[in-house]
């Protein structure tokens, strides 16, 4: 596969706003790009401002990426049965997703939310929520549920689960939802990429379609298969190890898919990410 055609980067900070984004991903020769809106751990919301866009754009168009995502805020859980935090959460995604259209990226990642008391219940009203708020953003931002790791009550840990999430989306919205699959998730949740990686991909292709993956989450897990637990590790340094990345990234399937990586940023997060991205570019050829 030719390294000059890979949709490959990493979450970049925006700390100092969101145009800050453009040149840190520009300085780790990134052609894809994930960031935050907002302060993910905070509810308070935001606008972006009109010069905030323009600024933004500016600097994009400087750089090689040419696949953008946001990742939505970790407090949101749409499948709450607590009316107080599921409006408040569905009004946060609302805003989430505006900032999307306006920043005109392609992409926003979320976590399906947390049931708490029924399974079949918090599929339904996170299903009925991003109906809602599709509905009421109009825009070309592909929604990408994101695989989890399938610690307590979080949906989304099985291919299963997030195909029985978007088959109970409003059929006029369908189209605007899709998958990120996370290495790191998937494999604390019982996938295992490591010595069934065939298998894998022909499960998420049976269930889901591959075709449903916009967005690939590049990490290494700290913690052992089958854990239930979220531990990002540096590419090749964890318990997956270097086999499953060399396999995605000469998987032609998956060739057209942006793929970004979160891992740990150490000391120095522009050379930790290069070197990453370089490590990763090099499973390629």
């Amino acid at each position: 596969m030719s390294t000059a055609s890979l949709l490959l980067g990493a979450h970049v900070s925006t700390a100092g706003g969101v145009p800050e984004a453009p040149p840190r991903a520009a300085a780790i020769e990134a052609t894809a790009m994930q960031l935050f809106t907002k302060m993910a751990n905070r509810w308070a919301e935001r606008d972006c401002e009109n010069e905030e866009c323009r600024l933004f754009r500016e600097r994009l168009a400087e750089t090689r990426v040419t696949a953008t995502m946001a990742h939505d805020s970790y407090l949101i859980n749409l499948a709450s049965p607590d009316p107080t935090l599921r409006a408040r959460s569905i009004a946060s995604f609302v805003a989430e997703l505006r900032r999307c259209s306006v920043l005109g990226l392609d992409y926003l990642v979320s976590h399906p939310g947390n049931y708490m008391d029924e399974r079949e219940a918090g599929i339904l009203r996170n299903a009925d929520a991003i109906s809602e708020a599709l509905a009421a953003v109009e825009g070309r931002t592909i929604l990408c549920l994101e695989t989890t790791a399938g610690s307590g009550t979080a949906l989304g840990a099985t291919f299963e689960e997030l195909a029985a999430i978007i088959d109970r989306i409003d059929p006029s919205q369908r189209d605007r939802v899709g998958v990120c699959v996370d290495t790191c998730h998937i494999y604390s949740a019982g996938y295992d990429l490591v010595n069934d990686y065939d298998g894998v991909m022909a499960r998420l292709e049976d269930t889901l379609g591959l075709a449903r993956v916009y967005v690939m989450h590049l990490n290494d897990s700290k913690v052992p298969f089958a854990s239930k637990r979220d531990r990002h590790e540096l590419i090749a340094e964890g318990s997956l190890g270097e086999g499953p990345f060399r396999r995605i990234m000469t998987d032609e399937r998956l060739a057209r898919v942006p793929k970004v990586i979160e891992t740990p940023k150490l000391d120095d997060a522009t050379a930790t990410d290069a070197r990453m991205l370089t490590r990763l570019r090099g499973y390629a050829v």
